[in-house]
C-alpha cells in the first residue's frame, strides 16, 4: 500500500513540473528540429502514406484489399460499405471516411481505373466530375472485383512477409503477391513531403507483353510493345515519339491529351463524350462561359451537362453556319479539353523512393515476382517433404502390417503406443503418430498400392521443384504462364486512342486570317479603338474623354499584332482581333485595365506589325541610341507580356517603329540639334541593350526631343548632319528653325 501511495506521489509530482513548465519557450537550433521533428514525419509520409510499392498499392489500397479478402468478399456476395470500413480499421487507423473515399477511387463506379479491384453497387460519384459525391457508406455497397484473384491466390502460401498492425492484434502483409504489374496498369497519383508520384496507366495487355518479352530478352525495347498510356477515361492522347520515349526511359516527361467530341448535323450541336483525366466536366464549363463573357468565344448559343446513365455527354449547341472543327480547335488551345499529363514515376523500393522508367520498373516487378514463386515452390515443397516423409514411415508399417497391429494390441497404456511403434519400426515420433491414426478401413491392400503410387509421385514432384528453384529460366517460365493467363482472362482494347503528328498539322493552326482593313486608335491617356472603314466613315468624330487626345492612328488589318510599350521597361502583346469592334462615338478599351498592367504603368508607345520586321529605336535622355529588330519581340508561345523590353538604365525620351532606316534628330536641353542617319547605329538583338552613344551631352544636360528628321522642312540641315557617332551636334540658331515630324 506503502509502495502505490509512493508511485502516486510521484506522478502527480511529474504532472506538476509539466504542468509548472506549459507554455514556456525553449531555443532550440532549427537543425536539431529538423531532425528530430520533420525528418520523422516526412520520412513516415514517404514511406507509409503517399507512394506506391512495387506491387502497384499505397498502404491505404493494400489494408483495404486485405480486410475485403479476409472477409471473403472475393466470391461471396456483396455487403454494405460501412461494414468494409469499419473492418478496415482494425489495420488502418485513420477515420471512416478517409478509408470509404479510398474506396471509392478504387471502385468500378467511380471510373477512375483501368480495372477497378472493388466491385460496388450504389452512387459512388464519378471522376470526371466535380459536384457528383458519392452516396454515404451505409448506403452503398461493394466486393472484391475478380481481378483481385490475381492478387491474392497466393498470400497464404508464404509468398510475402506479414508484419503485426498498429495495436499488435493482428498480422498484414508488406506487399500484395499479384501476378501481374499491377503498377503499371492502374494510375496511382501521390503527394509526398519534398517529392511526389505521378503514375499514368497502361493497357494491361502490352505491359503483359512487354514483361514476357523482357523476360525472354532483357534488351527487348519497351516502345516496341507498350504503344503509350491508356486511360479509362479515353480520349486522345497526341503522339509524340519523343517524348513518349523520354517517359519510357526516365520515368519523366509530360504529353498532351485532349477530349473526344462528334458533331450532330441534325441538332447542329458538338458533343464531348470523353474529356482528359485531369479535368472535370464542371471546370471545362466553367471555363467555357468565362471565354463567351469576355468575348472570345462567340460561335456557341448554349452550352448544358447531358451526362446520365449511359456515361459523360457535354453538349455545345452551334450558331447557324459555325464550324464545328475550328471552334473545337479553339477550345482545344483556350479550355481543359486539351491538357497535359505529368508523369513521374516514383516507386519505393525495399523502403527507398526511386524514380524509374518502364523498363527498370518492370525488371524490379520482375525481381519481386521471381521470389514471390520461389517463395510459393519453398511452400509447397516443406509440405510435400513433409507428406513423403510421413508416407515413408507408413511404408515401413505396410511391409509387416500384423506387427504393428500386434504391437498396438499388446500396449497397456495409450500413451505408450506411438513410442512403441517408433522402437518396433525404426520411425520417428512425427511419422508413428500420423500411423496411430489411421483408421482400421484403411489396413487393405487397395489403400497400401494407392500410399506406395503417392511416395512415388510425391519424390517426382519434389525432385521437378527442386530442379525448377535451381533454374532462373524455369522461374521466369512460370511467371510467363501467369501473364500470358491474366492476359487472355482480362486484356481489353485500347481505350485511348493516338493522334499524330501529320493529322493535327492543320487542326493546329491558328484561327482563320482576317485580312480585313482596320483603324485602330490609341489615346493619351490608354484608350483604344478598333474601327472598320465603314464604320469610320459613317461617323468621324472621336469621343473622348476630356482633357484626352488621339496620340496614334494605324491602318492596318484584322490580324495585325499590337505591341504595348510601358513606362515599366516591359511590353504587352496582343492581337487586334482580340478587342471588339467599335465605333468613333465610344470611348473604346482601357488598355490598362484591359491588359492588366502592373500599378503606375502607362503606355510609352503602340507598334502595330504583321510580320515584324523593321526595328525598334529606343532613345535616352544620356544621349544613346539603341537598335533593336522588332523580330525580337516575337516568340513562338503566346506569351502576352515581355519583361526587359528596353534597357531601363537611363530615363527614356522616345520608342520608335521604323521599317527602313531614316534620319533622325536628337535636340538637347543646351539648344543643340544632331542629325544622323540610323543605318550608323548596329542592330543588337538582346532587347535590354543599352545601345551606343550617338550624341554627346554635355554635364546637366540631357536629350529632350527625338523626331524624323524633315529635310523639307528644316533650315541649314548640312550643319546637324553628323559624319561619325558620336558627334555633339550643332547649336541651333533662329534661322535654322523649321517644321517636323514628331513621332515621340
Amino acid at each position: 500500500m506503502a509502495k502505490k501511495k509512493k508511485e502516486v506521489a510521484v506522478r502527480k509530482t511529474n504532472s506538476d513540473a509539466y504542468i509548472a513548465g506549459a507554455g514556456i519557450v525553449v531555443d532550440q537550433p532549427i537543425t536539431q528540429t529538423l531532425r528530430e521533428n520533420y525528418m520523422p514525419y516526412a520520412m513516415s509520409v514517404i514511406i507509409s502514406r503517399a507512394l506506391p510499392e512495387i506491387d502497384g498499392f499505397k498502404p491505404s489500397h493494400r489494408k483495404l484489399l486485405y480486410t475485403m479478402y479476409k472477409m471473403g468478399l472475393l466470391n461471396d456476395s456483396r455487403t454494405k460499405s460501412a461494414n468494409i470500413v469499419g473492418q478496415t480499421m482494425r489495420l488502418n487507423p485513420h477515420g471512416d471516411q478517409a478509408i470509404y473515399e479510398t474506396m471509392v477511387r478504387l471502385s468500378k463506379g467511380y471510373e477512375a481505373l483501368l480495372h477497378p479491384y472493388v466491385d460496388s453497387k450504389g452512387n459512388f460519384g464519378k471522376a470526371y466530375s466535380r459536384d457528383m459525391a458519392f452516396a454515404a457508406s451505409r448506403y452503398t455497397e461493394a466486393k472484391l472485383s475478380p481481378i483481385c484473384a490475381e492478387l491474392f491466390s497466393e498470400i497464404d502460401r508464404d509468398t510475402v512477409d506479414f508484419v503485426p498492425n498498429y495495436d499488435n492484434t493482428t498480422k498484414e502483409p508488406t506487399l500484395l503477391p499479384a501476378t501481374f504489374p499491377s503498377i503499371l496498369v492502374n494510375a496511382n497519383i501521390g503527394i509526398a513531403v519534398s517529392m511526389a508520384s505521378s503514375i499514368c496507366p497502361f493497357n494491361l495487355k502490352e505491359v503483359c507483353e512487354t514483361m514476357i518479352a523482357l523476360l525472354k530478352d532483357p534488351s527487348h525495347d519497351v516502345s516496341q510493345t507498350i504503344k503509350g498510356p491508356d486511360f479509362p477515361g479515353g480520349a486522345f492522347l497526341l503522339y509524340d515519339r519523343a517524348e513518349l520515349e523520354k517517359i519510357l526511359s526516365t520515368g519523366r516527361g509530360s504529353f498532351k491529351i485532349r477530349a473526344k467530341y462528334q458533331y450532330d448535323r441534325q441538332n447542329n450541336c458538338i458533343e464531348i463524350t470523353e474529356i482528359p483525366p485531369t479535368t472535370t466536366v464542371e471546370a471545362i464549363m466553367d471555363k467555357i462561359v468565362d471565354l463567351v463573357k469576355d468575348g472570345k468565344v462567340r460561335e456557341l448559343s448554349d452550352l448544358r451537362d447531358e451526362t446520365d446513365l449511359q456515361g459523360l455527354k457535354l453538349t455545345l449547341d452551334l450558331k447557324r453556319g459555325q464550324d464545328p472543327d475550328k471552334l473545337m480547335q479553339k477550345l482545344y488551345r483556350l479550355t481543359p479539353l486539351q491538357d497535359n499529363f505529368s508523369c513521374n514515376f516514383n516507386v519505393l523500393i525495399s523502403g527507398n523512393p526511386r524514380v524509374m522508367g518502364v523498363r527498370e520498373i518492370l525488371t524490379e516487378w520482375g525481381a519481386f515476382r521471381a521470389g514471390c514463386v520461389r517463395r510459393r515452390i519453398y511452400f509447397d515443397l516443406n509440405k510435400k517433404r513433409d507428406k513423403l516423409h510421413l508416407l515413408n514411415g507408413l511404408a515401413q508399417i505396410l511391409l509387416d502390417i500384423d506387427k504393428a497391429v500386434r504391437i498396438v494390441r499388446e500396449t497397456e497404456e495409450e500413451r505408450e503406443v506411438v513410442p512403441n511403434l517408433m522402437i518396433g519400426f525404426g520411425i520417428d515420433e512425427i511419422q508413428a503418430e500420423y500411423v496411430a491414426e489411421i483408421k482400421l478401413r484403411h489396413l487393405n491392400r487397395e489403400y497400401i498400392l494407392k500410399r506406395t503410387e503417392e511416395i512415388g509421385n510425391l519424390k517426382d514432384e519434389i525432385r521437378e521443384m527442386e530442379e525448377t528453384l535451381a533454374d532462373p529460366k524455369k522461374i521466369d517460365a512460370l511467371i510467363i504462364k501467369d501473364l500470358k493467363r491474366v492476359m487472355d482472362k482480362y486484356g481489353e482494347p485500347r481505350r485511348t486512342m493516338f493522334i499524330y503528328a501529320d493529322e493535327i498539322a492543320d487542326e493546329t493552326e491558328e484561327e482563320a486570317v482576317d485580312n480585313d482593313p482596320v483603324h485602330l486608335f490609341l489615346t493619351s491617356e490608354g484608350y483604344f479603338k478598333k474601327i472598320r472603314p465603314q464604320s469610320l466613315r459613317m461617323s468621324g468624330d472621336q469621343k473622348l474623354k476630356e482633357g484626352d487626345s488621339i496620340k496614334d492612328h494605324v491602318e492596318t488589318i484584322g490580324s495585325a499584332h499590337i505591341l504595348f510599350f510601358t513606362n515599366q521597361c516591359q511590353v504587352y502583346k496582343t492581337r487586334a482581333s482580340e478587342f471588339d469592334d467599335t465605333k468613333a462615338s465610344l470611348l473604346g478599351d482601357y488598355i490598362p485595365a484591359k491588359l492588366s498592367f502592373d500599378p503606375d504603368e502607362t503606355i510609352v508607345s503602340m507598334v502595330v506589325t504583321t510580320d515584324y520586321s523593321g526595328f525598334m529605336l529606343f532613345a535616352f535622355d544620356n544621349g544613346r541610341v539603341a537598335k533593336v529588330p522588332l523580330s525580337a519581340y516575337e516568340t513562338k508561345t503566346k506569351r502576352k507580356k515581355l519583361a526587359n523590353a528596353y534597357c531601363a538604365k537611363f530615363p527614356l525620351v522616345a520608342a520608335l517603329c521604323l521599317t527602313e532606316d531614316a534620319e533622325l534628330s536628337l535636340t538637347t536641353t543646351a539648344k543643340r540639334r544632331l542629325v544622323f542617319d540610323t543605318a550608323m547605329l548596329l542592330p543588337k538583338t538582346t532587347r535590354d541593350t543599352q545601345g551606343v552613344v550617338a550624341m554627346t551631352v554635355k554635364k546637366n544636360h540631357f536629350v529632350t526631343e527625338v523626331t524624323l528628321f524633315d529635310e523639307a522642312s528644316a533650315r541649314n540641315a548640312h550643319r546637324f548632319r553628323a559624319k561619325s557617332l558620336p558627334s555633339t551636334g550643332a547649336l541651333i540658331r533662329d534661322e535654322d528653325e523649321g517644321e517636323q515630324l514628331t513621332l515621340a
